[in-house]
């Protein structure tokens, strides 16, 4: 199995080819699933055609153990700059899986205004060792904040840093005071505690494909259901509030968690809205 600089590599070459709009500069694994926003494309397909740039913004990290690399960065089509995660995944040195999302905010009804991609020391930062959880320990306190954010109704599943922030498309919403939403001017576990999310019903498909025990990163996937009955409802404090979605919707999610002495420090999103319940290409992989 490849390591950590053979993995990074992987990831440079990978992008050099999306960059050149020639996928034929990879070698592909027989039967090779390859997406983009949650649909099997062949590869060089979709942003293969048309990605004119890949910004600077760099955030990556790997998975020795399952042959896994992933990147946040920005990819520019034209004169549009969109949030982008790309996962691989490698069998030998052939690519053998691709899962990627781009956030075109001109197909999205939810426009995060101002992103911004710069770099993040907490996120790239390696956790030193006696700080380190194990990997079901780090799925567990992943799939803890999923469980936490479905049918929301304050009771907290995993465990948050004091100073936790969250960016979602590129933009912060926690601890952010000049965020439209008031909610986003909340700490992560202040959001859940009051129960602000309860729209949430189902948070489902969470897939956990590459975890970096020592960057203290999990990589999930998943998808998050409205069915959009809900109306009014009350947090955990007594105040009246009005979901934001009345309408059946889902959204699609990448979603990596620093974790650092047990709890999650920082969480960077991309998301974007696809049919209600659409399913996934994964599901054959599970």
């Amino acid at each position: 199995m490849a390591n950590r600089q053979g993995l990074y590599a992987a990831l440079d070459r990978y992008c050099g080819a999306l960059l050149a709009q020639d996928h034929a500069q990879l070698a592909w694994a027989p039967g090779a699933l390859t997406t983009e926003n949650n649909v099997a494309l062949e590869p060089g397909d979709g942003l293969w055609q048309t990605v004119t740039g890949i910004g600077p913004y760099d955030l990556r990290f790997a998975d020795e153990k399952s042959g896994q690399v992933a990147l946040f960065t920005t990819v520019s089509e034209s004169s549009d700059t969109s949030a982008a995660c790309i996962r691989i995944g490698l069998r030998g040195d052939a690519v053998a899986e691709v899962e990627t999302l781009v956030v075109r905010q001109k197909d999205e009804a939810l426009v995060f205004p101002d992103p911004k991609f710069e770099s993040k020391p907490i996120m790239e930062t390696p956790v030193p060792e006696g700080e380190r959880a194990s990997r079901a320990e780090m799925i567990a306190l992943a799939d803890g904040y999923f469980s936490t954010l479905q049918l929301n109704d304050g009771t907290i599943r995993t465990k948050f840093h004091p100073g936790c922030n969250r960016i979602e498309n590129g933009v912060q919403t926690t601890n952010n005071p000049d965020f439209f939403v008031p909610v986003a001017h909340l700490s992560c576990e202040e959001q859940f505690a009051q129960g602000n999310y309860r729209y949430d019903d189902r948070l489902r498909g969470r897939r956990f494909p590459l975890v970096d025990e020592e960057r203290g990163i999990v990589l999930a996937h998943g998808f998050i259901d409205h069915c959009g009955k809900l109306g009014e409802y009350g947090l955990t404090d007594g105040t009246k509030v009005i979901s934001p979605i009345r309408r059946p919707h889902t959204f699609y999610l990448s979603e990596a968690f620093k974790i650092r002495q047990g709890a999650i420090e920082q969480i960077e999103a991309n998301f974007i809205t696809v049919p209600y319940h659409m399913p996934s290409p994964w599901d054959r992989q599970a």
